[in-house]
């Protein structure tokens, strides 16, 4: 029998993605608060949009997504030819990678990072480097002492997952200012929405040719079934991932659906604001209950346990009574969990839960 091929080196590195659960076994009643999904699903408008696309799923969707584009360019204040689209920024990660790195590169992400930096470096034959974090937060002074000569990619999420932690404007430019020519600092957007007064990053992308910015509708727009994301910077780096990219990687069904739900500026303020609210309470909830948490500026709390043994002995209980919370435990935070915040009467919920573990 014939062997088959040896895959490129660093592929068999990649540890395979793990999502947050969505069921237990035996438990029918499931509050799902480990993927930081929005609480209220996708806006109607996109329910809507969504549902007359799927009259024409038999015709190939546009491939410039030029229509979408103009809608992200016009409520972001943007220049659509420097926007490209990507099935969710997970795509949009990949493609950097795939463009910028492969073997003898380096890619420079956080000791708690989103798991898809490292994967997607490793899939184009680069190393990720991991740097430590101070107190939850991205070191500026870290990640600078860990460029080197080989450091093609600097990733960070502002607001950062799975902390929830949010590294100031200042130091964002401090970051940019310090990395070498021709390393490109990307700025991971996906919960920025929920930040006060917040960017993402997208205005310094706008100036600079070393910044670029990620955005995704899974998280506010509740489009994660869809999986549509978007980046934005110079045009000779979107020119590159273009290049790249599937011509066909967006359906015509997720492309009416984001568009409708990023011009639904009203389902995002309330989705926002109560999520501020909802976030102060789950807060403030787990305090009581000893539980310390980093101010979050994201749609999730990371609860910090005893240890290990109480973190996993509290998801447990939670899932017994249908509560599914993230043991970020891949992440490097074995002692907490993830909490996304619902809404009121799920953070209710959850509270309640935890509060009856706490007696147990």
């Amino acid at each position: 029998m014939n062997a088959a091929p040896t895959p490129q080196p660093g592929i068999m590195e990649i540890e395979l993605y793990q999502g947050g659960a969505s069921k237990v076994d035996g438990v029918t009643d499931i509050l799902k608060l480990s993927s930081n999904e929005n609480p209220y699903g996708a806006p109607e408008s996109a329910r809507i949009a969504a549902a007359e696309a799927t009259q024409v799923m038999h015709l190939y969707p546009n491939t410039d997504h030029a229509s979408l584009r103009a809608a992200i360019a016009e409520v972001h204040d943007l220049d659509p030819d420097r926007i490209v689209c990507g099935v969710g920024s997970d795509e949009i990660i990949h493609l950097l990678c795939q463009a910028y790195v492969g073997p003898g590169d380096e890619v420079l992400h956080t000791e708690h990072g989103f798991l898809m930096y490292a994967i997607s470096a490793r899939a184009a034959g680069a190393t990720p480097v991991k740097v430590p974090e101070r107190d939850r937060t991205v070191d500026v002074d870290a990640l600078l002492a860990g460029v080197t000569e080989a450091t093609r990619l600097v990733f960070i999420a502002n607001p950062a997952n799975p902390t929830g932690t949010l590294l100031n404007g200042q130091d964002v430019v401090r970051l940019a200012d310090g990395l070498p020519d021709g390393c490109l600092l990307v700025l991971d957007g996906a919960y920025a929405e929920f930040a006060d007064d917040f960017d993402g990053g997208l205005g310094l992308a706008q100036h600079r040719e070393n910044v670029f910015a990620t955005r995704t509708f899974s998280k506010l727009y509740g489009l994660g079934g869809l999986r549509v994301g978007w980046g934005y910077g110079s045009r000779a780096v979107v020119d590159v991932l273009n290049r790249i990219r599937g011509p066909f990687n967006l359906s015509n069904v997720a492309l009416a659906a984001a568009e409708a739900a990023v011009r639904d500026r009203d389902f995002a303020a309330r989705c926002v604001a109560d999520n501020t609210v909802q976030r102060a309470r789950l807060r403030k909830g787990l305090a009581g209950l000893n539980l310390p948490s980093d101010p979050s500026a994201a749609n999730f709390v990371l609860a910090r346990f005893a240890d290990e043994a109480e973190a996993t002995s509290c998801d447990a209980f939670l899932k017994s009574r249908g509560v599914i919370v993230r043991h970020p435990k891949s992440y490097g935070f074995p002692d907490c969990l993830r909490i996304t915040v619902g809404d009121a009467a799920g953070v209710d919920r959850l509270l309640e839960g935890i509060a009856a573990w706490r007696e147990q």
